[in-house]
């Protein structure tokens, strides 16, 4: 397998392509895979559509592939970056038979340099002067190759007595395109670490993992000196899983070592394996071993086909981490979408795991605070227990030297403590502060049982408002009663008025 970005190299040789739609503007462009070099980006395949000049024949607006994977006969390198990358790997099957044709090889210079340079005179002809028709058409033929070219599809006609030019994402005009960071695996090939992508969801792998490791031992030929092993497995976008395996084989002496990563690699990828794989809806292998010095400083100074030098390089200064990460080109929305999709999924699993830890840690707070509590009581009980003992110890030693003379040691400690007593007793001395603490106490202890200790506190400012506002209710009743007297004095002039006048009265008729 060689270092392309894509589908899964689950079939070998090229895949079938999917006819594009007819038209000038179809859609975004069904995939193909094509057989590349190490480092390339497939082409697009072109069907015998009709397109917008006549008889020229592209696909449109559609992206030409999708970004395919070759099968397992370039010379590469020998790791995959993890199946979340979604380029196949580098793979070490030394096939040096094999001369990589394609632009922009990843280990090898390219070996027809007229051809590419008749290529760039063709391009460059096709976006800027093309003489198919010898009218102002020319100019409009011009801006539509530069928008294939752009978009990294279809087809460039520019003369009609050489063939046009095929417009793919590995030109250097293609926009949809960018450099990402993958992380490099550190393992080594003596781990034995074999990446096999499922095309099944988590779920189903797990509660399927005795069936699925004893399906692997029978593609192996169900020697009995080998076992597989299950290393790990991780959830994929799109419904998938990776799934790392390793063997491992006993001698007849009794030891036992890892197979290693390549050896084990080249025997998946053999036709009659890979299509035993396919039937347990494998989509992809790749070895996950890390990459040498060499290879790395080799992959570094070679630029990806179709990616600028300069961004290149400014992508390898702008490099967050060179000795874990790599930079790697993305080319096209797909494989965005697809390293979007990678992100979310490891998003997720960071904040699960964020969760899991948040709740242990809660968890932990929790026994933390029992245990401190158990403690504290624990050491409460442990000198309640020492007093005890203390005083059991002092009546048994009581008992013990009961009438018997004091000793030279017991006369020593009974100084002692008269010397004790004597600063206790002092009036200057602790006597005195210990006698004040306890009338204290007694006072807080009397206090607290005759009245209730206050529970509400009033401003000053409160206070005084309260105040005033009691005052002026206290002279209003003041002034009312003033009133009700003043009122009463007033009646009773009157009564005594109306008594007179009727005594008065009363002479004369009389």
């Amino acid at each position: 397998m060689a270092f392309n970005f894509g589908a899964p190299s689950g079939t070998s040789g090229t895949a079938a392509a999917t006819a594009a739609p007819a038209g000038g503007f179809s859609g975004f462009g069904t995939p193909s895979t094509t057989a590349g070099s190490a480092f390339s980006f497939s082409a697009p395949a072109n069907t015998g559509t009709t397109g917008l000049f006549g008889g020229a024949q592209n696909k449109g607006f559609g992206f030409g592939t999708g970004f395919g994977t070759t099968a397992g006969t370039s010379t590469g390198l020998g790791t995959g970056l993890g199946t979340g990358l979604g380029f196949g790997g580098f793979h070490t099957q030394q096939q040096q038979q094999q001369q990589q044709t394609t632009l922009g090889g990843l280990f090898s210079q390219p070996t027809q340099a007229p051809a590419q340079s008749n290529q760039l005179i063709n391009t460059a002809s096709a976006l800027s002067a093309p003489t198919l028709l010898g009218d102002e058409r020319d100019a409009i033929l011009a801006k539509w190759n530069q928008l294939q070219a752009f978009w990294g599809t279809g087809k460039g006609y520019f003369n009609s007595n050489i063939p046009p030019v095929e417009f793919t994402q590995e030109n250097p005009f293609c926009r949809f395109k960018a450099v990402g960071y993958s992380c490099m695996p550190n393992n080594k090939d003596e781990d034995g670490l074999v990446v096999l992508v499922f095309n099944k969801k988590e779920t189903d792998i797990r509660s399927q993992q005795q069936q699925l490791v004893e399906s692997l031992h029978k593609v192996l030929g169900g020697n009995q000196t080998l076992t597989v092993n299950v290393e790990g497995i991780k959830t994929l976008p799109d419904d998938q899983t990776e799934v790392v395996i390793y063997v491992v084989e006993r001698s007849p002496n009794g030891t036992s070592r890892r197979v290693p990563a390549t050896t084990l690699y080249a025997h998946f990828e053999q036709t009659n394996i890979r299509t035993q794989l396919q039937q347990l809806c494998v989509t992809l292998s790749m070895t996950r071993t890390e990459l040498s010095p060499a290879q790395i400083k080799q992959l570094l100074q070679n630029p990806p086909a179709g990616v600028d030098p300069i961004i290149w390089e400014q992508a390898k200064v702008d490099n967050p981490d060179s000795e874990k990460l790599i930079p790697v080109p993305m080319v096209g929305f797909k494989e965005l979408l697809r390293r979007l999709k990678v992100q979310d999924q490891m998003t997720k699993q960071h904040q699960t795991r964020l969760d899991i830890i948040s709740e242990d840690i809660g968890e932990l707070q929790k026994n933390q605070t029992t245990t401190m509590a158990k403690i504290a009581q624990y050491k409460r009980k442990l000198m309640d227990l020492s007093h005890r003992t203390l005083q059991v110890l002092i009546k048994q030693e009581i008992q013990r030297k009961s009438g018997y003379a004091i000793q030279a040691d017991e006369e020593q400690l009974r100084v002692q403590l008269d010397t004790i007593q004597c600063e206790l007793n002092a009036p200057t001395q602790f006597k005195g502060r210990l006698n004040e603490l306890m009338s204290q106490i007694r006072m807080q202890n009397h206090f607290g049982a005759v009245k209730s200790e206050e529970r509400y506190y009033i401003d000053a400012d409160l206070l005084r408002e309260i105040k005033q506002h009691l005052k002026q209710q206290q002279e209003g009743l003041s002034h009312l009663i003033s009133i009700i007297k003043d009122d009463l004095e007033d009646i009773k002039l009157v009564e005594h008025g109306l008594n007179e006048t009727i005594h008065i009265r009363g002479g004369v008729f009389s």
